[in-house]
């Protein structure tokens, strides 16, 4: 069997689209078709059903990738790399939130650059966008707040986020204890708020979860960054729900305030996906695991 057509093979069941395969191979959208073609007539069994929005694989198609996409990998990674040149530098690429990425992810991996590893970082804030560049090749791990669906992509749980709904210490002292837990929505109509989006995400959720309501308020202050929230919130723009490894240094040194100490804290997991079969790839493997280990503390 040409090692080719697996090559391109793999590439569409991971892309699940013979438009992004063709992209992603360097081939045109024909090219890519011809060779699913004929490797569908060596094996005698269709490997992809034909749908309005890309290709989604046949039993026998599952089947294959799993069993060739490792072996193709590793063949990838010897090319790349070259046969007993273990110190040579890969590249890893790695999307993610900007926030956690750039604060938790990035320095964790740091030490393995001595190691021969180079980083190159990709900040999506939507999960959706992240896992589907991974899908398609663009990345080699990606950090999520959902876990992806099916079968091309493997995820990990890291940790979990705890939400913190804080504001400048002047905005503590206008609400005056305990007005926020008993009259929750009511207070926050009243008071500005500081979020990433006009939606209030974060926001929204911690009401729901916390009060058991939907937040009926508008953002005084939108910046699609949680670390210029925080800059906002403590200068005094408002009141706004931040991740508590964000807001913790502030807290501490009293920069902000927490309005809230609810019994059951407002949590976001974030997973650890990877392409299904490429964390037999050494340089991915061991970011995955290390990422993992570094989490333990977060």
């Amino acid at each position: 069997m040409d090692l080719a057509l697996l090559r391109t093979f793999v590439t569409v069941h991971r892309a699940g689209s013979f438009t992004r395969a063709a992209a992603l191979l360097g081939l045109s959208q024909p090219a890519v078709t011809s060779q699913i073609r004929t490797l569908e007539r060596q094996l005698g069994r269709p490997l992809f059903l034909r749908r309005a929005r890309g290709v989604t694989p046949t039993t026998m198609g599952d089947e294959l990738a799993h069993r060739a996409a490792p072996h193709l990998d590793a063949l990838v990674e010897i090319a790349e790399t070259g046969l007993g040149e273990e110190s040579a530098v890969r590249t890893l690429h790695l999307a993610g939130p900007p926030e956690f990425t750039s604060l938790r992810a990035l320095p964790a991996l740091t030490p393995l650059v001595s190691h021969g590893l180079a980083l190159r970082s990709t900040f999506l804030a939507r999960s959706e966008e992240a896992l589907e560049g991974l899908a398609a090749g663009h990345h080699d791990l990606a950090i999520a707040t959902a876990r992806p669906r099916g079968d091309l992509l493997t995820a990990t749980p890291l940790c979990d986020e705890e939400h913190v709904l804080v504001a400048a210490p002047r905005w503590a002292a206008r609400i005056g204890p305990g007005a926020l837990r008993h009259k929750g929505p009511v207070v926050l109509q009243q008071l500005p708020v500081v979020e990433v989006h006009e939606s209030l995400p974060l926001v929204s959720r911690y009401w729901g979860a916390v009060f058991d309501g939907r937040a009926a308020a508008a953002g005084t202050v939108i910046a699609p960054d949680l670390r210029a929230v925080l800059e906002c919130t403590a200068a005094g723009a408002g009141l706004a729900v931040l991740p508590r490894y964000l807001c913790e240094g502030a807290l501490e040194r009293g920069e902000v305030v927490a309005l809230l100490d609810p019994p059951v804290p407002p949590l976001r997991t974030y997973f650890l996906a990877a392409r299904t079969g490429t964390l037999a790839l050494s340089h991915i493997a061991r970011a995955h695991e290390w990422l993992v280990r570094a989490a333990v503390d977060w």
